[in-house]
């Protein structure tokens, strides 16, 4: 057998594919057709990815995707775009699933044609408003090569993250004028026409917010509450989002990422990496969109931060089980821009392996503290680590985690209370907790011979075992 072609360099991760997919289902209908069998002419390079895949129709539809400028083309009948082809094809590619390839005079083309579009809606008029000036090609001249390209292509994507904000702001105004009780709300298009909007505006996280928005209306007695919160916080992302050239440089960084700004692996990977000893303190699943999330948490025993690492598995598919609760590794981790505790696994320079001690347990007050301070940097997020030294007790009706400087509410839904009730014995242990916004959920309880793994876990019906 011949030697196979070099795998193409994967700079995008699964959640960006379905952040571009117009509703859920079609990206479940996508990962039916991302099955390189049913593909042919399979082939990807550093700007373009390409391949026919057989349909219900008589001839393999042609499918091409941009994955520089975030495009697509494809000769099946379908109306939604992207299509589940294009869906498919970058779900494939992402996975390594298409091997490198040079490009069909066709494909560069089209390549270069949809480029050319991108920079003319972008670019500045050929003379000054007196009549005077430089053409385009001698102020390019002056530019560093390439420069001008990337700066009117970050400008253009800025431009319609803006746009898409300004919407939201306007649909939230219109939502606070009509009330939580009109029936709308209880329609789920009423809540995916907007989230489509968002993913065309390369809102996609975004646009995720408000698909499990979606979710929470009806669900429980308490709902309205919950949905004005939320409608809150996108409020504040919008209105910090149109303002991002005001911002500090590291809270733009944050606001821009939490608004759906995609930033590749390989920009996040080619930064400064933060080198420590870390513990696997903690890790929980959770279902978002027909995917399953998966968080660990990790401590760097040296800097004293942590850290979060994430892993996607759509159905039947493995989420990232390297990384044991409780093991010990040294490496070096690249953070996402911006205040967000999100990193990346570099280079593991030993591990992970062996049982790592617990890190710091604080009391409750302290806790709280960091818990704040997490909030106060970045209002948005809804999930918060550390580790606490506390006992489960029932305090007014509600189990909490206590010592004598407070107590914390366990969520209602937490899967691990009873192992943390057994192991405790009624004594405060040390036990990495994650804040959400129905309360404090139990990850691992830290025992002196062992560490007790209790977070939430992924439904084995949907993913499949590592």
């Amino acid at each position: 057998m011949g030697a196979q072609p070099p795998r193409c360099v994967v700079t995008w991760t699964i959640e960006q594919v379905i952040a571009i997919a117009p509703t859920p289902a079609r990206f479940v209908a996508a990962e039916v057709a991302a099955a390189p069998a049913r593909w042919v002419a399979l082939g990807a390079d550093d700007h373009a990815a390409w391949g026919r895949c057989r349909g219900s129709g008589r001839e393999p539809y042609d499918t091409m995707v941009d994955h520089v400028h975030v495009a697509w083309r494809c000769t099946c009948p379908s109306r939604s775009q992207p299509c589940k082809h294009a869906l498919a094809l970058l779900a494939m590619w992402v996975r390594g699933q298409v091997p490198s390839a040079t490009a069909s005079e066709r494909v560069t083309t089209w390549v270069e044609a949809h480029a050319r579009r991108e920079l003319a809606a972008v670019a500045p008029p050929a003379t000054a408003a007196n009549g005077e000036g430089p053409e385009p090609e001698d102020a390019a001249a002056d530019q560093p090569p390439g420069r001008t390209d990337l700066d009117r292509s970050r400008n253009e994507r800025v431009a319609r993250l803006r746009h898409g904000l300004v919407e939201l702001d306007r649909w939230l105004d219109d939502r606070l004028r009509t009330g939580l009780s009109d029936p709308a709300l209880a329609r789920y298009a009423t809540w995916d026409a907007l989230a489509a909007r968002l993913t065309d505006a390369r809102a996609g996280a975004m646009a995720n917010r408000v698909r499990r928005m979606a979710g929470l209306v009806g669900a429980r007695p308490d709902w309205h509450e919950l949905v004005l919160a939320e409608l809150g916080v996108l409020h504040l992302l919008a209105e910090a989002g149109q303002r991002l050239g005001d911002l500090p440089a590291p809270l733009a960084d944050a606001v821009a990422t939490a608004c759906g700004w995609q930033v590749r692996q390989a920009d996040v990977l080619s930064g400064v990496p933060d080198t420590d000893e870390w513990i696997v303190a903690g890790r929980s699943d959770t279902r978002e969109d027909r995917i399953e999330v998966r968080r660990t948490w990790l401590y760097g025993e040296s800097s004293e931060r942590w850290a979060m690492v994430l892993s996607f598995a759509a159905y039947r598919q493995t989420l990232d089980s390297s990384l044991r609760i409780g093991s010990r590794l040294s490496a070096d981790l690249h953070r996402y821009p911006g205040p967000s505790t999100r990193a990346l696994i570099g280079t593991i320079h030993d591990g992970p392996s062996g049982d790592a001690a617990a890190p710091p347990a604080l009391d409750i007050a302290r806790w709280c503290d960091h818990a704040g301070s997490a909030l106060a940097a970045e209002p948005w997020v809804d999930r918060v680590a550390g580790t606490v030294r506390a006992a489960p007790t029932i305090d007014g009706g509600r189990w909490v985690l206590t010592d004598e400087t407070g107590s914390l509410a366990l969520a209602a839904e937490g899967p691990g209370l009873a192992t943390v009730v057994a192991a405790s014995g009624g004594r405060p242990v040390p036990m990495t907790v994650e804040w959400t916004v129905d309360g404090v959920i139990p990850l691992s309880v830290h025992l002196p011979d062992r560490v007790l793994d209790v977070g939430p876990r992924a439904d084995p019906s949907f993913v499949s075992a590592a």
